[in-house]
């Protein structure tokens, strides 16, 4: 890398003797900044010997520059770093979704690593780890004063063994550990369900099999409600998604528009900065939508939901999202790993920067806090109501043909099944009656 630059600094010295009299001073100012950055290097290398040469400890020399590359690199912001080889290997297998550890994506805060949000169905879904839950300790070990790679490789192991961390979670009293049993994590990128005439899509991640599941998913799902004249609308659940492909993002919100800017991303040079646009061609065809959020929806997720807003395509439920509008570029070198880099900042279609502010949803719907399931001979079975159907000798109902009394029972197991999913998942039963609602004021 050095003699790369030492290169560009020769050939710049060598045209000053044939420049002009106007660029002499750009010149001489160009040597000086790269002077001042050659004795900053030269200061690296001095405190690296003797480091290297009088620590008391003997010091393995590559893990001493990886720590100094990657605390460089930490040190512009939370999300760049540097990757050794298997690093890089891991996070091309995770993009591929499969992979093994807990499940959780997690990022660096005042030297603890806080949790942008579990996985669906992982080891520390299971377990109870919550967005926002901060990790103290990892076995009994502090996780303080770790760069954030250092802390992920504490939480690795083999599959099948347990770790206990330690969380502090807002509103708890005091700190708690967890018991989490590591296994092989694979992602399915996003899973399909109809309720009624609304088809549910929940999307997990973002990776090379998010826009495909989604495609053929939705067609499978239109499919089995008879054709897309039966679609009452669809939910976009991105709740507790951590993002993953630009790519993705871009082709998941293509999916529903006909037409407009998706997202843009500036970095340092404004004129190379990029505009993503949507093609014709919506895959449910102007039905209503309803995407819901979270905390730990974040980066892709965050793309799709503010582009879907800003086009006033859909109704954004739930509850602020978790505001990384940064992007990352991940350089390979050669086969000593790579380094994940911020290179521009995105932008919804109006404008709007997301980073550190989130995407706020058109509706706040909070979603109540799981609580440990205690029974007891009260509370495990629920009393029985009664009502004139139940009464001896009660006149019936002359009135309702067979097929309008099948109607009403139909649509009473519809309206114990709505609120037994309010229980289970309330910002899902939300977003479900707007758009119940939407389809009787249109007469569907």
């Amino acid at each position: 890398m050095q003699k790369i630059v030492m290169a560009g600094i020769a050939g710049v010295m060598g045209g000053a003797v044939i420049a002009t009299q106007l660029a002499g001073p750009l010149l001489a100012q160009e040597r000086g900044n790269m002077t001042s950055v050659y004795e900053q290097l030269d200061l690296f290398g001095n405190v690296f010997e003797r480091v290297r040469n009088h620590y008391v400890d003997e010091v393995d020399t590559a893990r001493l520059i990886e720590a100094a590359i990657n605390g460089m690199l930490m040190s512009l912001d939370p999300h760049s770093g540097f990757m050794p080889p298997e690093d890089f290997d891991d996070m091309r297998t995770q993009t591929r979704g499969s992979f093994g550890g807990l499940g959780i994506e997690v990022t660096q805060e005042d030297g603890f690593i806080k949790v942008v949000t579990p996985m669906d169905g992982t080891p520390a879904d299971k377990a109870g780890v919550e967005p926002g839950d901060t990790i103290t300790h990892v076995d009994g070990e502090s996780v303080l004063g770790l760069t954030l790679s250092q802390a992920v490789d504490m939480m690795r192991g083999p599959v099948g063994s347990e770790i206990i961390i330690t969380v502090v979670r807002e509103g708890a009293s005091e700190p708690f550990d967890l018991s989490i049993i590591r296994d092989t994590i694979r992602l399915q990128a996003v899973r399909v369900r109809v309720e009624d005439d609304i088809v549910v899509l929940r999307l997990t991640t973002f990776n090379e099999q998010t826009f495909p599941n989604l495609r053929d998913g939705l067609r499978d799902a239109i499919e089995e409600l008879g054709g897309i004249d039966n679609l009452g609308g669809v939910v976009l659940d991105m709740r507790n998604n951590p993002g993953g492909l630009l790519t993705q993002a871009i082709r998941v919100t293509d999916a529903f528009l006909e037409q407009g800017e998706i997202v843009s991303t500036r970095g340092r040079d404004e004129d190379a900065g990029e505009r993503f646009n949507a093609q014709a061609g919506d895959l449910i065809e102007g039905r209503p939508m309803v995407v819901l959020i979270n905390s730990g929806s974040a980066s892709a997720s965050e793309i799709v939901a503010g582009a879907l807003q800003d086009h006033r395509r859909a109704i954004v439920v739930g509850t602020r999202s978790f505001g990384k509008g940064s992007v990352q570029t991940v350089m390979p070198l050669g086969g000593d790993g790579a380094i994940r880099l911020t290179t521009s900042l995105y932008y919804t279609p109006s404008g709007r920067s997301i980073q550190a502010l989130g995407v706020s949803p058109d509706i706040i719907v909070e979603q109540p806090r799981r609580q440990p399931v205690v029974e007891d001979e009260d509370s495990a079975t629920p009393p029985r109501t009664r009502s004139e159907n139940d009464l001896r000798g009660r006149l019936d109902n002359r009135d309702l043909s067979d097929d309008q009394r099948r109607q009403m029972e139909e649509e009473r197991r519809s309206a114990e099944e709505v609120a037994r999913l309010r229980q289970e998942d309330y910002q899902l039963a939300y977003a479900l009656d707007i758009l119940r609602g939407l389809s009787a004021l249109n007469g569907r």
